[in-house]
């Protein structure tokens, strides 16, 4: 039997049953379902966090979080950038399904086509109050946005009924919050918000024309308008008093994210709290500074660290951690320089992000798609567990599906499957394979990972964005690339030619995922 043919009745009883006993833990009804929080991470690696082997940053409230759950190490984001990345969480669908699904610029329209059945919308159809806080990055309107009006679709029109928006990154511009449909704090005054990518715009400093004025040097892509001491990617005018001040970020999204909890305590409601640490620029709050043995880089994961406690704490003290089921895990690997130099390669120190992968961000291999993934609900999942079961981000929109009885109309997510009984730890039966995208498409199947083309899957965006650690050894030769995972975690030996029936049955399958959905050729499969 597949189990991840959600159709068949077997499946249904024994996602049910796996339910009921879940929730008698707590003592409350199986027809109540948890609330949800997804705490979404931004290029943080499985070498960052203290319970999957760091020690020179102490994470010790997401440690905490896996001591109370389940810590994966199998868990993958679809994609080695961020907008692929959310855009296959929030979908069920793989990012290179739609061709405009790529790192977006700040003016960019809204991805994801309003009225589109997402995962806050079938979320709010089981009865949630959906919210995002944080960054979004998905784009916004329909173009050339007026940033002093009303500004929209966006969050609200995909499934949302909140939203508390970092527009798109933390080194773009505008360096605004949205809120809802309009600029949080733009005044009335005559000082509009003018934001333009093509050609400078205004008379603020720059990168360019006053170095002098920066916490750091950027490259050329970030030597823009100058904010906080910082130049991003971008030119912007006016609107200065709804500009953000980088160093109290953290603390805004994690108060708006607390006011949401303690709004909709008596639940259900689902809370997407997409943090911006360690994307650069890194600014950490002055109280973070210095707190891990790595840098700026080290500083701000510090502080994230501090947000999840922070969100684990708000739970506690409304009475709802029991029944509260929270997500911390990545968009995609780990990048040192990455458009400033913050010395982040510097103090790098003996630090591994990716843990013992290799790559990072921007790669299709393990460092840059493996992701650190931890799930903790007291009333619905054992406390220590560790499984090895592969898991996909693009996997929790059927997932939650079956958790809250919702079925999934036909053609809506047609790559996620659902994994309840491996999110619940009841059984540790993940995916069979799964896809990884950067440069272009890899995939793995049990111990088998195939890369059709090492040069292309190895690329990174900068040149400098390795440096002198674990992650300096993502280069690759422009052939196949197969590689043994059970023996080399590190993807250091190509075993292609000794295994070419294996390379031929990955690349058909590869071929296979590309032209149709993934749950339709499982389903396929398994007749």
């Amino acid at each position: 039997m597949n189990i991840f043919c959600k159709s068949t009745l077997p499946s249904i009883i024994i996602t049910l049953s796996i339910l009921i006993i879940a929730c008698s833990k707590s003592g409350f009804e199986s027809e109540t379902p948890p609330n949800i929080i997804i705490i979404y991470a931004d290029d943080v690696g499985v070498g960052d966090i203290g319970v999957y082997g760091s020690e020179l940053i102490p994470t010790p409230h997401i440690d905490q979080l896996a001591a109370d759950g389940i810590r994966f190490t199998s868990a993958y984001a679809t994609a080695a950038t961020c907008t692929p990345s959310r855009y296959s969480l929030l979908t069920g669908e793989y990012a290179f399904r739609n061709e405009r699904a790529q790192i977006l610029t700040g003016e960019a329209p809204l991805l994801i086509e309003p009225g589109s059945f997402t995962m806050p919308e079938m979320l709010r159809r089981a009865g949630y109050r959906t919210s995002v806080v944080g960054k979004w990055h998905l784009g916004l309107g329909e173009g050339d946005v007026d940033w002093n009006g009303k500004i929209g679709p966006g969050p609200l029109e995909v499934g949302f009924d909140e939203s508390f928006l970092l527009p798109a990154t933390n080194d773009r511009v505008p360096t605004v919050y949205v809120k809802g449909h309009y600029v949080e704090g733009l005044s009335d005054d005559d000082d509009p918000l003018r934001v333009r990518y093509s050609e400078q715009i205004g008379n603020l400093p720059t990168g360019h024309s006053h170095p002098e004025l920066l916490r750091y040097p950027a490259d050329n892509q970030h030597s823009g308008t100058i904010v906080g001491g910082v130049s991003r990617i971008g030119w912007q005018d006016g609107g200065q008093s709804a500009w953000w001040d980088d160093e109290q970020m953290a603390f805004e999204f994690t108060e708006r994210s607390q006011e949401f909890i303690e709004r909709q305590k008596d639940g259900p409601f689902f809370l997407f709290l997409s943090m911006h640490e360690p994307h650069v620029p890194r600014i950490p709050h002055p109280q973070f500074v210095g707190e891990s043995q790595t840098g700026l880089r080290g500083d701000v994961i510090v502080e994230l660290d501090w947000v999840v406690g922070q969100i684990v704490k708000t739970l506690e003290e409304q009475g709802i951690r029991d029944e509260t089921l929270v997500i911390f895990t990545s968009d995609n690997g780990p990048v040192f320089f990455d458009g400033y130099y913050e010395d982040s390669v510097e103090t790098a120190g003996e630090h591994r992000p990716s843990g013992p992968f290799r790559g990072g961000k921007y790669q299709t291999l393990e460092g840059g798609t493996r992701m650190p993934f931890i799930a903790s609900w007291p009333a619905g999942i054992d406390r220590g567990l560790i499984f090895d079961g592969i898991f996909s981000q693009v996997d929790l929109m059927a997932t939650f599906a079956s958790l809250v009885d919702v079925d999934l109309p036909d053609g809506e997510a047609p790559d996620s499957q659902s994994l309840l009984p491996l999110l619940l730890g009841s059984s540790d039966h993940g995916r069979e394979f799964v896809v990884q995208q950067g440069a272009e498409l890899a995939i793995r199947k049990g111990k088998w990972k195939y890369i059709p083309d090492g040069q292309v899957a190895s690329r990174a965006q900068h040149k400098h964005s390795m440096g002198p650690t674990s992650l300096s050894t993502g280069e690759l030769d422009p052939i196949p690339y197969l590689f043994n995972l059970d023996q080399d975690i590190g993807e250091t030996t190509n075993v292609a030619e000794d295994y070419p029936e294996i390379v031929n049955e990955l690349a058909e399958l590869l071929e296979q995922i590309r032209n149709q959905p993934e749950r339709s050729l499982l389903n396929l499969t398994s007749e």
